[in-house]
């Protein structure tokens, strides 16, 4: 059994294994393009180097792009801040310390003009990934062009609005789902009459796969929540032609090599068919377009430097799969924000693929393969069982809302780490052929403090110089377009940009009629149970946990925490379902919480440690204040830490409080010793 799908793979394959196997005479660029989109392929333009960046405000990323593009790539992919997904301006009192951390800080168009300053919108293809506050800052960045020369219809590049991949993993989300569907399509509509050359829509199954599931169940939600948006559209009677068009797909490349390729050439068939079953004429409409980048989860922070080759076999796949735009992940993601040095390497690897390699010289040399064929046609029918499953819950909405999706999806992730923990599954310098942890990177460190009053300084000088009657009516506006359900909304927040709102102002319109939506985060013990029966060293915890439990005549406690606006709930769920089946009473908090209101939320539960999961860059404001927070309500437990935190800051935070920290690589039996250690004042190193 492979890692990273459902399928079997034999080790042999031969012509055998192609008997029934529909498209072997399909050529590039033909119905259903399995070898492609285009007949030409690379042989006739590499793909695109695009690689997702931002941090700080919007000064610091723009050198950075503009040093990308003059290094040879095609085209910019935005990383915004936290704050900024979730529709906060920059000065909001409760997101301080995650401004300008895991991407760029926007608040308005004066920051979108500052972003591309100096890039040839008209020229460079332009690639967000924004959901959440979708509106305002694709409105940000139209305003911004038209004001620099460039109109809308000039515009190329893709806006992610996937929303529905946020309530299955991400949790980016502002508005329940049916407010953010609405939202998702009227972007749509907008784009499809005013914005030609730009991808209304990019359908995520990169945060699916990241989140836990294997490729068959990223490939089948991914297709599921394209077809709720697509048919949404034509029931509102837009063409089918034009919606499919302008629909591109974004999908992770993880280690199974084998299966990634089968899975993209897989996507392009079941699209295609797809879009034909509903319509479509247009060949563009049924080819799939897609952006891959490389699997995150699969860096290590031990032995780092194998990232290189981990993410080089990665781009590899996605190459082979005839990806339209690639990204490539730097090796030192999992101990921080990527260094310079290490984001150069990983933009220079696409180049030496491009120009070194030969990888451009054949169009799909895969085709025709026993193995490669014959894993498609597999992967394609995997595909259209989940989607039935998906279609007996009640459609994909359906799905989220009983939890289907979420479970199936957590316990990809608890399979995983169950199988890495107990060496099944090989993780070279992990946990097979493990060596000392002598490597160390240069992280890229963003100074929050400076980049917030930066920030709150230009809110402050904007607000003074602008038409406040103007603003209040456009806003006004917004809010009424979203009650009535009349106009688009879009157009409504253009107006409002282009009157001087922020992205917070014009999120705060939007929610007097639509309040902010949140979402329980839930565990399932049974789902890392099933994975680790009968292994010796998972035993051996849950005997040390059975063994404090007898001595103290209860099961010992522990409140798990995600402070600020990091939504990424993989580790803290999977460590929460492990520390229940070791024997542990295990509460996961709420997300978007300040460290105030978590330290209110852990009081009642009376734990014996608390755990803080932190993946954002945050730690070194959040976790100190909690454990300030948790002092003053006398709750004494001790505070540990897990997730990326970068080396330098170990002995910062143990300094400032922390009893124990773990990295990403740390297993669970290993998390559960440590743990019953810390709770027993026994001192030890950080793991």
């Amino acid at each position: 059994m492979n890692d990273t799908t459902s399928l079997a793979r034999k080790p042999l394959y031969t012509a055998a294994d192609l008997e029934g196997v529909p498209w072997l005479d399909a050529g590039p660029g033909e119905y259903p393009y399995l070898r492609g989109v285009h007949a030409s392929m690379y042989t006739g333009r590499p793909w695109t180097i695009r690689q997702y960046s931002g941090y700080a405000d919007a000064a610091a990323s723009n050198l950075a792009y503009r040093r990308a593009l003059e290094a040879g790539a095609k085209g910019l992919s935005v990383a915004f801040d936290l704050p900024t997904h979730r529709g906060y301006d920059s000065d909001h009192a409760d997101i301080a310390a995650d401004v300008g951390v895991a991407g760029v800080a926007i608040d308005s168009v004066e920051d979108m003009a500052r972003l591309f300053d100096g890039v040839a919108l008209d020229r460079v293809s332009v690639s967000m990934t924004m959901s959440g506050a979708v509106l305002p800052v694709l409105a940000a960045f139209i305003v911004a062009a038209q004001e620099a020369g460039v109109d809308a219809a000039k515009l190329r590049g893709t806006i992610q609005n996937d929303i529905l991949k946020e309530f299955m993993v991400r949790n980016t989300y502002i508005f329940a789902p049916e407010p953010s569907m609405r939202i998702a399509t009227d972007v749509v509509r907008y784009v499809l009459e005013q914005m030609p050359h730009f991808n209304a829509m990019s359908i995520s199954g990169y945060h699916i796969q990241e989140a836990g599931a294997d490729g068959v169940l990223e490939l089948a939600l991914a297709l599921a929540n394209a077809s709720e948006y697509v048919r949404r559209l034509i029931g509102s009677g837009v063409d089918v032609d034009r919606v499919c068009r302008q629909v591109s797909f974004f999908f992770a490349v993880g280690r199974d090599f084998y299966g990634e390729i089968a899975k993209l050439r897989a996507a392009r068939v079941l699209w295609a068919e797809f879009a034909r079953s509903l319509g479509a004429r247009d060949p563009r409409a049924m080819q799939l377009r897609m952006h891959c980048q490389t699997a995150g989860s699969t860096l290590t922070a031990r032995r780092a430097q194998n990232n290189v080759v981990r993410t080089t076999v990665e781009a590899m796949a996605a190459v082979f799969g005839g990806t339209q735009s690639l990204h490539t992940n730097a090796w030192d993601e999992a101990l921080s924000l990527p260094g310079e040095d290490a984001a150069t390497l990983a933009r220079d690897t696409q180049l030496i693929l491009q120009h070194e390699m030969g990888l451009c010289d054949v169009v799909d040399p895969w085709a025709g393969s026993y193995l490669m064929e014959a894993q498609t046609a597999r992967t394609v029918e995997a595909v259209r069982t989940t989607l039935t499953q998906i279609a007996a819950q009640g459609g994909v909405i359906a799905a989220i809302e009983s939890g289907w999706v979420e479970a199936r999806v957590h316990e990809g992730a608890a399979r995983i780490q169950a199988q890495t923990d107990a060496g099944e599954r090989a993780v070279i310098g992990v946990n097979r052929f493990r060596a000392p942890q002598d490597d160390e990177s240069e992280s890229l460190e963003t100074d929050t403090r400076k980049v917030r009053s930066l920030q709150a300084d230009r809110l402050r000088r904007l607000r003074a110089r602008r038409d406040p009657h103007r603003v209040s009516a456009a806003l006004e506006r917004l809010a009424e377009v979203a009650r009535s359900g009349g106009g688009n909304l879009l157009s409504a927040t253009i107006d409002a940009m282009r009157a001087r709102a922020t992205v917070g102002e014009c999120t705060s319109a939007l929610e007097q009629v639509w309040p902010r939506w949140s979402a329980p985060v839930r565990a399932d013990r049974r789902a890392w149970a099933r994975a680790r029966a009968s292994d010796t060293a998972w035993e051996a915890a849950k005997d040390a946990v059975a063994m404090w439990r007898r001595s103290r005549g209860r099961a010992p406690r522990i409140v798990l925490l995600k402070l600020g606006q990091d939504g990424h709930d993989r580790g803290v769920r999977v460590v929460a379902a492990a520390l229940a089946d070791a024997g542990f009473e295990a509460e996961i908090g709420p997300l978007f919480v300040t460290p105030q209101l978590a330290a209110q939320w852990t009081i009642p539960h009376s734990p014996d440690v608390v755990g803080v999961s932190t993946l954002a860059g945050a730690h070194l404001s959040l976790v100190p204040e909690l454990v300030e927070r948790l002092r003053a309500t006398r709750i004494d437990a001790p505070v540990v830490v897990g997730g990326i935190v970068p080396r330098a800051d170990h002995a910062r935070l143990m300094a400032l409080g922390v009893a124990a920290q773990f990295g990403p690589d740390t297993p669970l039996d290993s998390i559960v010793h440590k743990l019953l250690s810390v709770m027993t004042h026994v001192t030890t190193a950080p793991a």
